[in-house]
């Protein structure tokens, strides 16, 4: 029940303070005119007392008005609750799995475990499609958008070293191709997930994690590690330059030992994506509308008659 509630405009909760500290000092002011004792002359003011037109000011009057605040600054916060209908706009999340099939990855010893990384981001994502892309000297797409987990399953099966011709490692060329299959299909909320041992990252990878960011999309990484041995030539893991990508990209980074964090934020329900990207109208329903029509009951005080 928690996760299903949110709050659309936290910083409102900002005003809270502020309105307290006013209803304090509206409970405790000693003056019952308020200011006006001050702004009229003391000899005038006796003469409209003896005249009764002077009416002092009640208390609860801006104790209501203090209430009245409050409850307008909490509506203002947003809280909502997910739409029951919320999962049908799965279609708008997806989630796109980028590979490193390069020499250093499929040869060093750990491509096994990067291949089964790749399937838990998938499980993770439950019923939101998934794309999968592999790279090295150049990106292809191995499987477009789909739900259908048992051939994702297959196709991670059956890569190895020799699936991309090209030799190298451009992981910008896998990031730019995932930017646009996100963009072919619409998706509104998306997650990018490379997993590689950092080799060829660069500023032109670091573009692509900006480009990510700003159609609001994450871009996370998965670090795989180097084996004890290396194939001769083969460069060095740099997990420092996949974790300045991640954060480029407004991502998580982790290790394919240690994904969690990164499946946690996949494995975010759609309406939680979707209220990241802006959309929140479409996942939650805005309770903050009930709670302005609360608020008109102690405004109603304020235009309380006054014999």
């Amino acid at each position: 029940m928690i996760e299903s509630f949110a709050l659309l405009r936290p910083l409102w909760f900002l005003a809270l303070p502020v309105v307290a500290v006013l209803a304090l000092r509206a409970a405790w002011r000693s003056a019952p005119l308020g200011d006006w004792a001050k702004a009229v002359d003391p000899h005038l003011m006796a003469l409209l007392a003896r005249r009764g037109a002077v009416l002092g000011g009640r208390r609860q009057a801006n104790l209501a008005a203090a209430l009245t605040a409050g409850l307008l600054a909490l509506a203002l916060t947003g809280p909502a609750v997910e739409r029951p209908e919320a999962s049908t706009f799965r279609n708008l999340d997806a989630t796109v799995v980028v590979l490193d099939l390069s020499r250093s990855v499929t040869e060093g010893g750990h491509f096994k475990e990067a291949r089964q990384a790749a399937q838990s981001v998938a499980e993770a994502a439950g019923t939101r499609s998934v794309a999968l892309i592999v790279y090295a000297g150049d990106a292809y797409t191995a499987l477009s958008p789909t739900g259908d987990r048992e051939s994702l399953g297959t196709t991670l099966f059956a890569l190895d070293a020799d699936t991309v011709p090209d030799r190298g490692s451009h992981p910008e060329r896998g990031l730019a191709l995932a930017r646009r299959t996100l963009a072919e299909a619409n998706v509104v909320s998306g997650d990018v997930v490379l997993i590689s041992d950092g080799d060829g990252i660069g500023q032109a990878a670091e573009r692509e994690a900006a480009a990510i960011r700003d159609k609001g999309w994450q871009l996370h990484t998965l670090f795989v590690p180097a084996a004890k041995t290396l194939p001769p030539g083969a460069p060095r893991p740099d997990r420092a330059a996949l974790d300045r990508l991640a954060a480029a990209g407004n991502g998580r980074a982790a290790d394919i030992d240690g994904p969690q964090a990164v499946l946690d934020r996949v494995g975010a329900s759609t309406a939680q994506h979707l209220a990241a990207g802006g959309y929140g109208v479409l996942a939650f329903a805005d309770l903050g509308r009930w709670l302005l029509l609360l608020a008109l009951l102690p405004a109603l005080l304020l235009f309380r008659r006054s014999a």
